[in-house]
């Protein structure tokens, strides 16, 4: 009616309500996919539940899902609390190897000049810590004696090998011109040999344990660079000190602390000696 006033129509403030039912309907739709899906393995879940309720009553919450997701068979499955079976050597990480990247921060730091001087590199490579020891540098020409004037580089390199629990190998390498001396008779045995003169200087005069370290001699089947020029002679004849990561360590043989170890039973020293009596 004309006379009659109108009154503003009032704001809808529940609009949100749509969007949450959305919002529900389609978290509701997750789950059911989800619940779905999970009874494919009916007794799996079933093992699950049962875990987890005998897990909290013994705290070992994450040792028993481990057991059960990882297929093992509940009848055979250890008691709670029991302690875990050991797995082998290939697949459990070892306790003594850790992470090398702040080692390579380190050693670039402190080898700066010797680096930029071309005497050594240091690079992480997928097996570990790569240094690598070329031989103008600490080798004279076609010998195996380590020049003392690079002690005081090679100790700040054991600092940072005492302060690792890794495993080491030390590798000679050499050119592919051929070697024949009165006492190296090839590129092997030169190779070989420097790798030893290494170890004997961190373990006599830097006191790195025997039982961390490995030798070993590539000759010139490893090279860095092309043997064509003499550039690349010169950067491939050199003794590489190589800080294990875990990835390699999982590959190495079992050390003497370990069962079924070396048979003869000899340090490292000792197996590097009689190889190159031989």
């Amino acid at each position: 009616m004309p006379g009659r006033k109108r009154h503003a129509a009032h704001e809808n403030h529940e609009r949100w309500l749509v969007s949450y039912a959305d919002f529900i309907t389609l978290l509701f739709a997750f789950f059911v996919v989800m619940f779905a899906s999970a009874q494919t393995d009916k007794a799996k879940t079933q093992r699950v539940s049962e875990s987890v309720r005998q897990a909290l009553d013994t705290g070992g919450v994450l040792t028993a899902m481990q057991g059960v997701l990882g297929g093992a068979d509940p009848g055979t499955s250890r008691a709670a609390g029991s302690p875990p079976a050991t797995p082998p050597k290939s697949q459990r990480a070892d306790p003594g190897t850790v992470e090398l990247l702040p080692s390579l921060h380190y050693l670039s730091r402190e080898l700066e000049k010797e680096i930029q001087a071309g005497k050594l590199q240091v690079r992480l490579e997928s097996r570990g810590l790569v240094i690598s020891l070329r031989e103008a540098a600490f080798f004279p020409s076609g010998e195996d004696n380590i020049d003392s004037s690079t002690f005081p580089t090679i100790e700040k390199i054991a600092v940072t090998l005492r302060s690792l629990p890794n495993p080491v190998r030390l590798e000679g390498h050499t050119d592919s011109v051929p070697i024949h001396t009165a006492r190296f008779r090839s590129n092997w045995q030169l190779s070989a040999a420097r790798s030893i003169a290494m170890l004997e200087v961190l373990t006599r005069r830097f006191q790195i344990p025997e039982s961390r370290l490995a030798i070993a001699g590539y000759a010139d089947t490893a090279p860095l660079d092309s043997n064509d020029s003499a550039a690349g002679r010169a950067r491939n004849r050199r003794v590489d000190l190589v800080i294990l990561n875990q990835q390699a360590v999982a590959a190495e043989p079992l050390t003497s602390s370990e069962p079924a170890s070396d048979p003869v039973g000899r340090s490292a020293s000792a197996r590097a000696k009689g190889a190159a009596g031989r």
